[in-house]
């Protein structure tokens, strides 16, 4: 019975659909700027002196009433505020492009579209062709629309309350977190947010991925046609 399982990779729970229980139905767009994947993580801003993750609740706490330059709330306490990570993703390769803004609104997920084809456009990546995002206010909106139609970019949309279909981009901002949001202390959040384009390098360049050979994400676009003579 074990062998029929593994035969039909069925014998672990992480091939399966928390959800349904049915078989994982894994896909991969067969080249460069076939399909974009966009989303938002949002992460609470590291207050000065450190956030409560390395240092504890109380002294966190501390560190967060001691923050200055911030509103206050009705407690008179800082409210430290959000990180918004707009992150692109290219579905065949991997290679993913990330800003950080103040909010998540239609305007900021455009510009970041934008900034991200253009640098995308640097890598090779001459033509793209779809972006998938979720429901989201800022893919809603009149301007996402638009914006894709002067890129020359077909928006698509999951359907409601499946992740999965953006799975990939899930799976990066989990991969996000640990290798850089958490994994060491940061004195403030202008220092951890100084820290991600060195993170993003080696997740391109350098951190092998399990999902393209144990080969980092950038090795899918050095052989693009018309990228060498």
């Amino acid at each position: 019975m074990h062998a029929v399982l593994t035969r039909c990779r069925l014998n672990r729970l992480s091939h399966l659909d928390r959800h349904t229980g049915e078989p994982i139905r894994r896909y991969e767009h067969p080249y460069p700027g076939a399909m974009l994947h966009v989303d938002v993580k949002k992460l609470g801003n590291i207050p000065d002196g450190g956030g409560w993750r390395y240092l504890g609740r109380a002294q966190g706490k501390k560190n967060r009433a001691a923050t200055a330059g911030k509103p206050r709330n009705n407690h008179r306490n800082p409210r430290i505020g959000t990180a918004f990570i707009h992150t692109v993703l290219d579905d065949h390769s991997r290679v993913a492009y990330a800003e950080i803004h103040d909010d998540e609104t239609a305007a900021t997920a455009t510009a970041v579209l934008r900034n991200a084809v253009t640098w995308f456009t640097d890598r090779g990546i001459t033509s793209i062709e779809r972006v998938l995002s979720d429901n989201g206010s800022a893919y809603r909106s009149h301007l996402w629309r638009d914006t894709c139609h002067d890129l020359g970019i077909t928006p698509k949309k999951t359907r409601p309350y499946r992740p999965q279909t953006n799975g990939k981009i899930e799976r990066f901002h989990r991969t996000l977190a640990d290798g850089w949001a958490f994994k060491q202390l940061y004195p403030t959040e202008q220092a951890r947010r100084d820290a991600l384009p060195a993170w993003l390098h080696h997740y391109n360049h350098h951190r092998p991925h399990t999902a393209i050979g144990q080969l980092p994400p950038i090795t899918r676009l050095t052989n693009l046609p018309g990228q060498y003579n």
